[in-house]
């Protein structure tokens, strides 16, 4: 109950101070996708890249770890615009050096600005990362954690929607039918350690049994403030109704253990006021079926997953010198989640899941494209007489 108080109370001081600060910058920076469509309206073609190299080190207990450096991502951008109103966009992220993926790939159709029609790989829009994880437009090395346990980033499927924006009312709406998480296809992908994430099918050959429900709505009336309203509704896919004949009662009860009812809603808000910028956000997931589901696979997924976030940072490079070009950006990040938050089986309750994240930091934008980062990360959960895992990051973020 107390995390619920403090996100309310969190977003009620950022709409009280919006309500005074008429000078506030309304301008939030674009996401990859909607740049590449921007710049398509005045281009045939429209290339882009961006990418991260990370530095991360274990420190702080009883025994030594070796440090990890990494090419984590780096993701090369293509529009191609076929006629006014139709252009084709595509990410194509490259991790880790050797693993390949199609984070976005996407026909839009501008009918107007109040409708646009999608098809294709898209983003499901559920909280602010997802949609908006480019290095150079995030404070921190790595990306929140709340956004990889619970939402998690990046989470993309195939599917087909609209969008648009009503400027008169100040709304953003965004709306997808899409392909679900596969929760079953031999073995169960949902458990507690990660909740859906090994669920995402990524359009690699996915499985549908069911459609899934994506929809959020922006609403960007108050000057320098944006709060967003996310939904997601649907069933888990399975594979384990293949080959069974309709009308065996028991082999289709059986099958159906293997299918998870997701319901999970979003609430973000970024805000900003000269230099000072915040942001929050809370995803709450309730699941049906998991008892079934967790019998059915030795699985240990939750009931109900919550995470929520609250991040505070400032730009004190005007007070260093008069170069808007460069931005020295202090933040402080506190991160609350658990992927268990709700379970039906007390046995399979494991508190390691339940876990509370201090990440504080420093970043240095060379320009608005080109930034390098550091932070320390101090990791806690809930297991008596557990130790914080210390982390100390370093990064460079580029995006052009």
């Amino acid at each position: 109950m107390h995390h619920k108080l403090f996100l309310v109370a969190f977003m009620a001081l950022l709409i009280q101070n919006s309500l005074y600060s008429q000078n506030a910058d309304t301008t939030f920076s674009q996401n990859a996708a909607n740049t590449l469509l921007t710049n398509a309206e005045k281009n045939r073609v429209t290339m882009g890249m961006y990418a991260e190299i990370d530095y991360n080190q274990q420190f702080g207990d009883s025994v030594k770890h070796a440090g990890n450096l990494d090419a984590h991502r780096l993701v090369l951008l293509f529009a191609y615009k076929f006629t006014n109103r139709a252009t084709f966009v595509t990410e194509i992220e490259v991790e880790h050096v050797s693993e390949i993926y199609i984070e976005q790939a996407f026909l839009n159709v501008k009918v107007n600005d109040k409708l646009n029609v999608k098809g294709g790989m898209l983003l499901i829009p559920m909280g602010i990362i997802n949609e908006y994880h480019e290095p150079t437009i995030r404070n921190g090395v790595e990306r929140p954690n709340v956004d990889q346990y619970i939402v998690p980033t990046t989470w993309r499927e195939i599917g087909l929607g609209i969008s648009g924006n009503f400027n008169n009312a100040s709304l953003a709406y965004q709306l997808y039918i899409v392909n679900g998480f596969i929760g079953y296809n031999g073995e169960g992908k949902f458990r507690g350690v990660d909740g859906y994430r090994k669920g995402r099918q990524k359009g690699a050959e996915s499985v549908i049994s069911s459609p899934n429900l994506s929809a959020k709505l922006d609403y960007y009336g108050i000057p320098g403030l944006k709060i967003g309203l996310s939904g997601y509704f649907g069933k888990s896919q399975t594979t384990a109704f293949n080959g069974v004949n309709p009308d065996d009662n028991y082999l289709m009860e059986t099958a159906d253990s293997s299918v998870v009812s997701i319901a999970m809603l979003g609430v973000d808000a970024r805000y900003r006021y000269k230099n000072f910028t915040a942001r929050g956000e809370f995803i709450y997931s309730n699941n049906k079926n998991t008892a079934a589901y967790n019998q059915y696979t030795g699985k240990d997924l939750g009931e109900a997953l919550l995470g929520f976030y609250v991040e505070a940072a400032y730009d004190f490079w005007p007070m260093i010198a008069n170069n808007t070009n460069h931005s020295l950006t202090p933040f402080v990040r506190i991160e609350k989640y658990n992927t268990q938050q709700k379970m039906t089986d007390q046995s399979l309750i494991n508190n390691a899941y339940n876990r509370f994240d201090l990440v504080t930091g420093l970043g240095f934008w060379i320009s608005p494209g080109a930034v390098v980062k550091a932070d320390y990360q101090m990791l806690v959960n809930k297991v008596p007489n557990s130790n914080a895992v210390n982390m100390f990051n370093m990064g460079i973020g580029i995006w052009f």
